[in-house]
């Protein structure tokens, strides 16, 4: 192809799902629900094709990276703010990714919003032409991921990382009429503000260090910034590499739900499933995750910031994994995972195995689409009962849902040969050779968090298809596989979540696939020292009966089985004999109630002091009430002089002219 074809293909890459999303959203009237989810399904399917022809391009027939300029927004003292597209190996495969489950989860939504109108009161208006405006908000979500993976600049960066913000707070309440859905989107919406604060503030730091937005030229001066010092607090002097890479790591702390900013995402689950699917598999959590990444140049010139980042990565990997252990909604369940699972991805990229952790982020994108798929089919067959109490025994009522969700719990716990095991794995390995400081704990709770993921992943899988059958007599009576729309994207999603791993792990995550899209400095690269030690994939299956993972595993499965299946009496013993514990997991270490005393109550007694100080103090007291006060005071002074008497104004009037006299003398 020709510079020229490349450069249409990009545009029509993010122009046809935002075309569809208009058309659905704005004449929904017009085209029904069957030409909504036609046009944008068509719009999204379009995107994948052209990705895909694009990843062949770039990676089988070893194309040069795309870059292009398509419009100037402004230029201002010389700094260029564009819109423009980097097309690398990193994006194109975050491309495919997000295109290809955007696909499923589009042709899912056509089963699971088929009778939507029964999700609104009949005097709701906001319930008209509801399903149009879901597919019109997917859509959208799609062209804004794809915004923000192709931008080749911080400012379409940061377009498309608001974009997605945005259209998820529509989507999370989408429900609107349903206080709980309510109160989760405005919650994901200002703890999301909260990290990109500090996103918007590194940004600026970039401009105002770097005078340019464009990647690679803040990236081509980068080194020569590494020893810059700045003091944010006076007499404290920071590195300017640190203080950037800090910030923007805020904001990926927010969008990819890192702790303490991870509070958002399991109320996210009030949305309806399919975008409980794409919000957690392949586009807003992963921003971060691959923002992080596609900064390596700078992150790798301070260590201070890749210690932080592997640090936090380890607390979310492990301890929101203990939180799955206690749920008993089934989306509830996954969307911890999902938390864990970012975890191990951000560890990754503290280790400087940006390779590993994007590699899971692929793997990851397609099983945990499967498992929200699944569940989603689940809660469909249970007519929107989402408690895990009133099910077991499915599987005979619903064997694909059964066995495309075994699948995806499988490559989820890193069985072997699936596609977690090998990007988990990779994971693991690397964190155990990183140097970097914080390595030694990162470790103990990657590998602590192996038995956590198969524990809560297979009490699920037994509670939900196994086990004693305990809903009502009217829900089993109607129990049956959901339709293929439904079935056909886990199926699809089914594949990947299988061979994946084996097919791309020793190019992606010990091989060069990524090339110079990332780079990472010789003292950290420990995934080019495992390539070089022989680790790849038939190495990795041929150590598996010697590796602790795949025993921890194994034992998290055997554990599950014997609590769930066999000795049922068990985990009530154990919440009531660790009742404090359990009560703790609960309350989900009361961050909620933290982040509202903290950020809520600060944010309130910041108000109000601004209020007392700024408003009445300031405004009221001394600008307009207190002019108010000067002038009568003035006029008390003034109306003494005021007598009336001629001579008393002819004497003022000798003093005036002597004083005019004296300044022009003097």
């Amino acid at each position: 192809m020709t510079i020229s074809d490349l450069h249409s293909v990009t545009i029509a890459i993010v122009l046809a799902p935002l075309i569809g999303a208009l058309i659905a959203g704005l004449m929904s009237d017009a085209v029904g629900r069957k030409g909504a989810h036609t046009i944008t399904i068509t719009g999204v399917a379009i995107s994948f094709i052209l990705s895909a022809i694009l990843f062949k391009y770039l990676v089988f027939e070893g194309g040069a990276t795309i870059e292009q300029s398509v419009y100037t927004w402004l230029v201002s003292d010389g700094i260029v703010f564009e819109i423009g597209f980097l097309i690398d190996r990193l994006t194109v495969m975050m491309m495919v990714v997000v295109t290809f489950v955007s696909l499923m989860v589009h042709i899912y939504t056509i089963g699971y919003m088929a009778h939507d109108e029964e999700n609104w009161p009949q005097e709701s208006l906001a319930g008209r032409n509801s399903y149009q405006r879901f597919f019109s908000y997917i859509s959208l979500f799609t062209f804004s991921m794809l915004m923000l993976v192709m931008a080749n600049n911080f400012m379409q960066l940061f377009f498309g990382w608001e974009a997605v913000g945005l259209v998820s707070y529509l989507l999370i309440g989408f429900w609107s009429v349903r206080e709980s859905a309510v109160y989760a989107n405005l919650k994901a919406f200002l703890v999301n503000r909260v990290g990109d604060f500090g996103f918007l503030l590194g940004i600026g730091a970039v401009l105002m260090y770097f005078n340019s937005l464009d990647y690679m030229t803040v990236f081509e001066n980068a080194e020569l910034h590494k020893d810059v010092m700045v003091e944010v607090i006076p007499g404290s002097p920071w590195s300017l590499m640190t203080l950037i890479c800090l910030l923007l790591f805020i904001g990926a702390m927010g969008k990819s739900a890192q702790f303490p900013l991870h509070i958002w995402l399991p109320d996210s689950m009030e949305g309806p499933t399919p975008i409980s699917a794409l919000i957690h598999a392949a586009t807003m959590v992963t921003a971060g995750i691959f923002m992080v990444a596609r900064m390596s140049p700078l992150f790798e010139l301070s260590e201070t910031a890749l210690s932080t980042v592997m640090i936090i990565g380890a607390i979310t990997a492990l301890f929101m994994g203990f939180l799955g252990l206690v749920q008993n909604d089934i989306k509830r369940v996954v969307a911890y995972s999902t938390l864990s699972q970012l975890g191990y991805m951000t560890v990754a990229l503290g280790a400087s195995a940006y390779a590993a952790g994007i590699f899971h982020l692929m793997t990851h994108a397609f099983f945990k689409a499967l498992l929200f798929l699944g569940a989603g089919s689940v809660i469909i067959a249970m007519h929107h009962d989402q408690d895990m109490r009133n099910m077991g025994g499915l599987r005979k009522y619903m064997p694909i849902t059964w066995i495309t969700s075994l699948i995806g719990s499988l490559a989820l716990i890193g069985a072997p040969g699936f596609a977690g095991f090998f990007s988990k794995d990779s994971i693991i390995v690397a964190v155990g050779h990183s140097t970097v400081a914080g390595s030694g704990f990162a470790y103990f709770a990657v590998l602590l968090g192996v038995f956590i993921t198969a524990l809560y992943s297979f009490r699920m899988y037994f509670l939900v298809f196994h086990g004693k059958e305990r809903m009502s007599e009217k829900s089993r009576s109607h129990l049956h596989e959901t339709p293929w729309v439904v079935t056909l994207p886990l199926v699809l999603l089914a594949i990947p979540s299988v061979v994946i791993g084996f097919l791309w792990v020793d190019s992606m995550a010990f091989g060069d696939f990524f090339g110079s899209a990332i780079y990472v400095a010789a003292n950290h690269d420990v995934l080019t020292a495992l390539a070089e030690e022989g680790h790849n994939a038939v190495s990795m299956l041929l150590h598996t009966p010697i590796s602790a993972p795949f025993w921890l595993a194994l034992a998290g499965v055997a554990t599950a089985y014997l609590l769930y299946m066999r000795e049922t009496w068990i985990p009530e013993l154990i919440a009531s004999r660790f009742s404090r514990i359990h009560n703790i997991l609960l309350n989900k270490y009361y961050m909620d109630e933290f982040a509202s005393a903290f950020f809520g109550g600060g944010s309130r007694l910041l108000g109000t002091g601004l209020w007392r100080l700024g408003d009445m103090a300031i405004i009221d007291g001394l600008a307009v009430n207190g002019s108010a006060r000067t002038v009568g005071w003035c006029s008390s002074l003034l109306r003494h002089i005021q007598t009336g008497y001629l001579y008393h104004y002819a004497f003022a009037m000798i003093l005036g002219l002597l004083g005019l006299f004296l300044y022009f003398l003097f």
